[in-house]
């Protein structure tokens, strides 16, 4: 990897204002870089790291996945910090066509190719001797808890323990497009993947509950505003509909997370997903009243209550690692 210097830049905006990124993270007590990651298939991939300044070694290494339309770079990062400054590394890359890395905008063809962009990234963190012997979690919310889910199914031993936040298991029918999409989608996506045609409701506005938070999400210089993406719709339904029927072949020990009132993602899917998984150390979490966004939409008091769950759990895994 090819480690940015993070010097100030005058034109740079950030979700917590202007103040400069490395003040910033001065100020909130960790260390920060940027990277480039070159993949196996050859995409450039913009990666970060959220480093622990107080805690040496760090109590384990969370490896990171953002989701759809999102990416690493705005809110998703208050998450990482906040991680951060508990005493874990944190790592998260940009995934194809989102945020800093290559590719088409809001386009994901594949996901499976994804899961293995992902892989090779935490892999490289991993052969990292400062890292070696702690812990390694999965980290993903919305589609980012779903790509977790397909990266433990494809490395089931590669991971400690993962943290789904609202995981898309399942794309809710409250966000679907309400004319027939499996046929005429089918048929044009064969022809037209990147086309961005696929009527939908905003994600954004169905995600966020506190509405003086709306514009800060908004301000995201490279959030994706386009319409779903034909192949991508089609690509998530394949996935998700995988996912929905191997539940039962999952066996990592995880939290998942998730708001009774999510419109986006279907909590009654992660309530399957603790059901059936074969996972012997399974612990599940659902918000009366929260919505999508646990980390970001919600109220403060809600994010903290969200954030002393994750982090408590987390806690409890490593001190079992170091038994």
């Amino acid at each position: 990897m090819e480690q940015e210097n993070l010097m100030p830049r005058e034109t740079e905006v950030h979700f917590w204002g202007n103040t400069p990124e490395d003040e910033y993270y001065k100020q909130q007590g960790i260390k920060a870089s940027r990277s480039s990651y070159k993949s196996p298939r050859g995409l450039s991939l913009f990666t970060r790291s959220w480093l622990p300044i107080s805690t040496d070694p760090p109590l384990g290494v969370m490896c990171m996945v953002h989701g759809y339309g999102n990416d690493i770079s705005w809110t998703f990062q208050s998450t990482a910090i906040f991680l951060a400054q508990m005493g874990f590394a944190c790592f998260g890359l940009d995934i194809e066509g989102h945020g800093k890395s290559q590719g088409l905008k809001g386009y994901v063809p594949n996901v499976d190719l994804v899961v293995q962009d992902c892989l090779s990234f935490f892999d490289s963190i991993k052969n990292d001797t400062q890292f070696h012997g702690l812990p390694f979690f999965l980290y993903g919310e919305s589609m980012g808890g779903a790509i977790c889910l397909l990266i433990h199914l494809a490395n089931p031993k590669g991971f400690d323990g993962a943290v789904l936040v609202a995981p898309m298991c399942k794309i809710s029918d409250n966000i679907k497009p309400r004319w027939p999409i499996s046929d005429i989608l089918l048929l044009v996506a064969k022809f037209l993947p990147t086309l961005a045609i696929v009527p939908a409701a905003s994600i954004l506005h169905k995600s966020i509950k506190v509405e003086r938070k709306v514009p800060i999400a908004e301000m995201n210089p490279v959030r994706y505003r386009g319409k779903p993406r034909l192949g991508t719709v089609l690509e998530l339904l394949r996935v998700t509909d995988h996912l929905s029927q191997n539940l039962r072949n999952v066996a990592i020990p995880f939290i998942v997370l998730h708001g009774s009132m999510d419109v986006v993602t279907d909590p009654k899917v992660s309530e399957s997903l603790y059901e059936e998984a074969n996972s012997e150390d399974k612990t599940m979490k659902i918000y009366d009243g929260m919505v999508h966004s646990l980390l970001f939409g919600e109220t403060d008091e809600n994010i903290e209550i969200v954030r002393q769950d994750i982090i408590s759990w987390l806690n409890d895994r490593c001190k079992q690692n170091y038994q």
